[in-house]
């Protein structure tokens, strides 16, 4: 039972890690739901590493061009450099709150909820005023325009924002058509999901010997695999319908998760 309840945690990080509905708050609910014990968020932690390879993978040749263009390519450098900047405000603002994050805000449904239903009104009102897009390919994204979205995929710090989420709406706002906007999303996730999983990883160092070696393990290849699946897919679709769909699920979910604490 135990492995099969790390096997729907690792899916369930892998379907929304890059859809914009929070793969963090998820995660916690589901691991309240399911009763799994994660003592210091070292399985929660490690099997985001499955969905940072998925990305990488799917990316590999892009990455692999950037690489190898960095010594002699104005274009790639560029692309390094966007990816470096809008990357710095999470690192920075990640390093001085993560600690009260994990403490307070990541243990309250309601946090969770109301970021939810905060969140999904936002991407409405977003989608439905946002400006006409002069940006068509993420790689070319102004260095000026991808900071402003770093400082958008900031706020998932809060739980429930979503890192997607926050990132993609910074996108829309900024002038990037839909798949752009989506595409930089899944860029920055690289560095970032990178980055905090390296702090987190060090953070619960002394949890490593709790006995979560099979759970971890079976978590993560389930990450992986459902993170292939949903990549591209989902670029696919918010280019043709947008991310409409995912606001209405952020309130639905919400508004549900606000009646059941207040209720029970």
């Amino acid at each position: 039972m135990v492995l099969l309840k790390a096997a729907v945690l690792g899916i369930l990080q892998g379907l929304t890690e890059f859809l914009p509905i929070s793969s963090s708050a998820h995660l916690r609910i589901g691991e309240w739901a399911l009763s799994f014990s994660d003592p210091g968020g070292i399985f929660n932690t490690t099997i985001q590493l499955g969905s940072i390879i998925a990305v990488m993978w799917l990316y590999r040749e892009r990455l692999d061009r950037m690489v190898r263009g960095l010594t002699s390519d104005p274009a790639e450098r560029r692309f390094a450099l966007m990816v470096l900047v809008a990357f710095l405000p999470a690192l920075v603002l990640g390093g001085l709150f993560s600690g009260y994050v994990k403490r307070v805000l990541y243990e309250s449904a309601v946090v969770i909820a109301t970021s939810f239903i905060v969140g999904g009104i936002v991407m409405l009102i977003v989608e439905k005023f946002r400006p006409v897009p002069t940006v068509h390919d993420a790689t070319a994204t102004p260095v000026s325009k991808a900071f402003a979205v770093g400082v958008f995929q900031s706020l998932a710090l809060v739980p429930g924002v979503s890192r997607s989420g926050a990132t993609i709406v910074g996108g829309l706002v900024m002038g990037l058509d839909r798949a752009a906007a989506a595409e930089l999303s899944f860029f920055l996730a690289m560095p970032t999901m990178a980055g905090a999983f390296v702090h987190e990883l060090w953070k619960g160092r002394h949890d490593l010997g709790t006995g979560l070696g099979a759970e971890i393990a079976v978590g993560f290849v389930m990450a992986f695999l459902a993170s292939l699946v949903v990549v591209k897919p989902f670029l696919r679709f918010v280019g043709r319908s947008g991310f409409g769909v995912f606001a209405w699920y952020r309130i639905a979910a919400g508004a549900a998760m606000l009646a059941y604490v207040f209720m029970r």
